[in-house]
């Protein structure tokens, strides 16, 4: 069964500098955004060096349980495993926009923004969930992190309470024509000829891991790619024995896992045990 850590051996045991030239070849793909949603779907189905389409979709088939897109939350999921969200930011210091969704510590079954496919793509009620997040400069990835989601957004009654009375709040606004929608709010009929009409949309945004993790990881800019993986130590121990020793075993200067304690989400005086992995590509030069 595909999973995070198999996904970051495999990143290892194949380093790729820049994925906009490796995708170029492969798939005409010009855009690093794109380059970026092909590695995430081919790390974690081990088809990197795979370049029949149609022998990488049949192994697609066999890993994941569903591949959403922008609109659709989340990206892809695994087969009895993790949800995958995936974000490109475009600068080292950037916030990163999550639009009408919350951040999630979890993914939810009856959460209102997934789709019927989504729902019922396998028997499932909750899904752990891995946000990828992609910084690039120049059009290279500088920066990739692997951050589970209960390691960085708190749990969604703190982010539901606050939609709730936002919504609630609109809606006591006197003479106005409200309509039942998923957005916080939908008026009807705003002008004399009643054909206008306003959607009123959250917006979310989260701040960048950079500064979340700033007191356990520092960005180093000599080198042509990092990738920090954040998880918590319930949640490695978790994975199969033998893929933990297979990626405690990796033999490589670059490379580095440790026990870090990380602020919690929910309550930031306690802090959480967690697990953090660490791999550059280091520049040629230096």
């Amino acid at each position: 069964m595909a999973d995070l850590l198999k996904a970051i051996k495999t990143i290892v045991d194949n380093p790729i500098p820049d994925l906009v030239s490796y995708y170029q070849g492969k798939n005409r793909i010009n855009s690093i955004g794109d380059a970026l949603e092909c590695f995430v779907k081919d790390i974690f189905a081990e088809t990197l060096s795979q370049s029949d389409q149609a022998l990488k979709n049949e192994r697609y088939s066999e890993v994941f349980s569903y591949i959403g897109n922008q609109n659709n939350p989340p990206d892809l999921i695994l087969k009895n495993g993790d949800a995958i969200e995936v974000k490109k930011i475009e600068s080292l210091k950037a916030s990163i926009a999550l639009n009408s969704s919350y951040p999630k510590s979890k993914l939810y079954y009856d959460s209102p923004l997934l789709t019927k496919h989504c729902r019922q793509c396998e028997d499932w009620q909750e899904k752990d969930i891995i946000y990828v997040i992609g910084v690039p400069k120049d059009r290279k990835l500088k920066l990739l992190w692997f951050i589970y989601g209960d390691c960085y957004a708190a749990d969604r009654e703190i982010y539901e309470r606050i939609a709730k009375k936002i919504s609630s709040g609109i809606r006591e606004i006197k003479d106005v024509e409200f309509s039942d929608t998923r957005e916080l709010g939908r008026v009807n009929k705003v002008d004399p000829l009643g054909i206008t009409d306003l959607r009123i949309r959250g917006m979310w945004g989260i701040t960048n891991p950079i500064f979340v993790y700033d007191y356990i990881f520092q960005y180093e800019e000599t080198n042509n790619l990092q990738v920090v993986v954040i998880m918590k130590e319930d949640k490695y121990l978790s994975f199969y024995s033998e893929t933990r020793k297979e990626i405690e075993g990796i033999s490589n200067v670059n490379f580095k896992h440790q026990n870090v304690n990380i602020r919690s989400p929910n309550n930031p005086a306690q802090l959480i045990r967690a697990k953090m992995f660490i791999y550059k590509i280091k520049n040629q030069l230096s």
